[in-house]
C-alpha cells in the first residue's frame, strides 16, 4: 500500500479529464480513461486507493454483498486470478483486493493523495473546469468526473459536551488505522444503523462493559457468513463474465437466489412463514424480495416485519429489551436492511446494556461520559456510529460552481436535480458516477459504477468524434426525470420512513427520495433508449452550434 506522495505529480495546467475520488469508481474511472488515450489527472483525499473501504475499518466491517458478485467484471483475467476466502468480504480483504487492482494496473501513477477538493469552477469562455484543492492545487480540464462516494461523507458528532469528555472517542466512517483496543474499557456506541450493527457484535467480545445508546431500532438479517461454498464457487467461475453480464439484467445488480417470482397473497400462511424462514436461515437482504410487492403493498409489508418481529423476541432473553430493539415506526427494509452476524444475540451478554435515548434522550457529553435526561453514564471510550450525509454531501463538499457562477449548493436548495443522476443543468461536463437519481445505493454498486463509467466514456468519445465540445441535460429533461424518480419511489413504501434515502438524516437537508427505485435493469435500458435517439433530453453544443434533444 502506497501512503505518501512520492512518485506522484501535482496537478498539471491542463488535462483531458480530472476524476475526484480512487475508491472502486475513481479507480475504474482512470483505467478507462486512460484506455482511451486521454490525460487524466486523479485527486484523493486519502493516503492511498479504497475509497469507503480505506476509511470504514471499524470491527465487523464487511460487505453486505457475497464477495463473488462485489467484483469488478471489466477484466476477465482478473476476475479469474482473484480468489475471495469468504461468502461476505471483509474491509480488509475488499481493501487488498482494491489494491491489487490498483497494483495490476498501474493505477495510481496520476493520482495526487492527501489531496482534498475545496474548489470546481466552470470557466464559460474556455468552456474548462478548474479544479482546486486544499493543497494549493489548480488543475483545469475539458471533462470532470466525481466519483465521490455516495456514502463518504460523516455526519460529525453532534453532541453538546463533547470537547469536555476527557475518554476517547471515535468514528465508525474514520476510524484509526492503528484499531481501537476495549478491552477492559467501558464502551459506548452511540447509532445503530449498519456500521453500528456491524461493530456491536465485535466490540462486545472485547469490552469490560458495553452500552449502546440507540434512537430508532433497525431491521437486520443474519448474514450466515463463511468460507465460500466451492460447488457454488465453481458454478459461478465456470463463466464469471456471463454471471456479471446477467448481475446487470436484474433489480438490483445482483442475481436473486431467493425470489419466487409470486406476490405475498398468492400463497397461503403456512408456505409463506415457510418461505420467510428459508430465506432468515440461508443469509443475505434477500428476504426482501422474496416476494415482490413486499415493498410496495402495506399490507404484504406486516408479513415480513410480523415474522422478523417475532425472531427479535425469540432470540433476545429480555422481553423488555426485545421490545426495545423491535422497529414500530416504519415498514420493513425502507430504511437500509442491514446483514449481521450475532447482533441480536448480543443483547443477551451480561455486559451489555441498552438505552434507548427516545424515551431518555441524550442532554450532554460530560468530562466523564454521556448524560441522559436519567442519568450519567461513566465511559472509557465512545464510538459514533452516526452515518454520513448521504449522496448529496460528498458532492456539495466540492464547491461546484457552474454556469453564470451557479452554485450546486443553491440549485440543490429543494433537493437534488440530475438528469439520470449522471448530469446536471447548468453543469456543462460534469459527470456523477452514482449521482443522486440513480440506482446506486439501492444496488450492487460495482456494476453501477462501471454501468456508469462506461456511460460518460461512450459520451465523451461521441463527444470528440462529432466535434461537440459541451454537454449538459435540458431543464425540462432533468425535471422530468427529477419526478420518475419521484414517482416511482411513491409507488413504493421507502417514503413513509425516516430514512437517509430521504435525507431525514441531516438536519435542514430537503426530504427527497435520493435514489431511482426502479431498478437497475430498467435504468440501462432507459439510459441506452436516450444514447440511441441521439441523447435525447441533452444539449450539444458545438464551438458554433447547438443542438437541443429535448425530453
Amino acid at each position: 500500500m502506497n501512503d505518501s506522495n512520492k512518485n506522484q505529480k501535482r496537478g498539471s495546467d491542463v488535462v483531458d479529464v480530472v476524476v475526484i475520488g480512487a475508491g472502486f469508481a475513481g479507480l475504474y474511472a482512470h483505467y478507462k480513461i486512460r484506455e482511451m488515450g486521454l490525460s487524466i489527472q486523479g485527486f484523493e483525499a486519502g493516503p492511498d486507493v479504497g475509497g469507503t473501504w480505506f476509511w470504514n475499518r471499524y470491527p465487523g466491517a464487511r460487505c453486505d454483498i457475497e464477495s463473488l458478485d462485489y467484483s469488478y467484471s471489466f477484466s476477465a483475467e482478473l476476475l479469474n486470478e482473484w480468489k475471495w476466502s469468504e461468502r461476505y468480504a471483509t474491509q480488509p480483504e475488499i481493501l487488498r483486493y482494491i489494491n491489487h487492482v490498483a497494483d495490476k494496473f498501474e493505477l495510481r501513477r496520476d493520482i495526487t493523495f492527501n489531496t482534498r477538493i475545496t474548489a470546481c469552477t466552470y470557466d464559460q469562455a474556455e468552456n474548462l473546469w478548474t479544479v482546486e484543492s486544499g493543497q494549493g492545487d489548480t488543475v483545469r480540464c475539458t471533462y470532470l468526473m466525481t466519483t465521490t462516494g455516495c456514502l463518504s461523507t460523516p455526519k460529525d458528532p453532534e453532541f453538546d459536551g463533547l470537547a469536555e469528555f476527557k475518554g476517547q472517542w471515535v468514528q465508525t466512517s474514520t476510524w484509526p488505522r492503528d484499531g481501537v483496543e476495549f478491552a477492559g474499557k467501558r464502551v459506548a456506541v452511540i447509532g445503530t444503523g449498519s456500521s453500528g450493527i456491524q461493530s456491536i457484535p465485535e466490540i462486545a467480545k472485547e469490552a469490560a462493559h458495553l452500552t449502546v445508546f440507540q434512537r430508532t431500532p433497525n431491521y437486520t438479517s443474519p448474514a450466515r457468513n463463511a468460507p465460500i461454498d466451492p460447488e457454488w464457487e465453481a458454478k459461478v467461475r465456470k463463466d464469471y463474465v456471463e454471471h456479471h453480464r446477467r448481475n446487470k439484467e436484474t433489480k438490483g445488480g445482483v442475481q436473486s437466489k431467493l425470489s419466487t417470482g409470486l406476490m405475498t397473497f398468492d400463497v397461503d400462511k403456512k408456505e409463506r412463514l415457510a418461505t420467510f424462514e428459508h430465506a432468515w436461515q440461508f443469509g443475505s437482504a434477500g428476504i426482501q424480495n422474496v416476494y415482490s410487492d413486499l415493498l410496495s403493498n402495506p399490507e404484504a409489508n406486516v408479513t415480513v416485519a410480523d415474522f422478523v418481529q417475532n425472531k427479535i423476541r425469540s432470540i433476545v432473553k429480555d422481553p423488555e429489551t426485545a421490545e426495545r430493539l423491535t422497529p414500530k415506526d416504519h415498514p420493513f427494509a425502507t430504511k437500509r436492511l442491514c446483514l449481521d452476524t450475532d447482533y441480536y444475540d448480543t443483547y443477551n451478554r451480561p455486559n451489555v446494556d441498552l438505552v434507548d435515548v427516545r424515551a431518555t434522550p441524550i442532554e450532554t457529553l460530560t468530562a466523564a461520559g454521556i448524560k441522559t435526561t436519567e442519568k450519567e453514564y461513566p465511559f472509557d471510550l465512545i464510538v459514533f456510529a452516526t452515518g454520513f450525509d448521504a449522496m448529496t454531501g460528498p458532492l456539495l463538499a466540492l464547491n461546484i460552481k457552474g454556469v453564470d457562477g451557479l452554485l450546486l449548493k443553491d440549485a440543490w436548495k429543494d433537493g437534488p436535480a440530475s438528469y439520470l443522476g449522471l448530469m446536471m443543468a447548468g453543469f456543462p461536463n460534469l459527470f456523477t458516477v452514482n449521482g443522486p437519481g440513480s440506482p446506486s445505493v439501492l444496488a450492487n454498486m460495482v456494476p453501477t459504477i462501471e454501468h456508469h463509467v462506461d456511460w460518460i466514456a461512450d459520451c465523451i468519445t461521441y463527444m470528440r468524434e462529432h466535434k461537440v465540445t459541451r454537454i449538459e441535460p435540458t431543464m425540462k429533461a432533468q425535471a422530468s426525470w427529477a419526478q420518475t424518480v419521484h414517482d416511482v419511489a411513491n409507488h413504493t413504501l421507502f417514503p413513509l420512513a425516516k430514512s437517509w434515502y430521504m435525507g431525514d438524516n441531516v438536519p435542514g437537508k430537503p426530504r427527497v427520495f435520493l435514489a431511482y427505485v426502479g431498478g437497475f435493469s430498467n435504468y440501462i435500458t432507459r439510459v441506452a433508449e436516450i444514447v440511441t435517439g441521439g441523447y435525447v433530453g441533452f444539449k450539444l453544443s458545438s464551438d458554433h452550434s447547438e443542438s437541443d434533444k429535448s425530453a
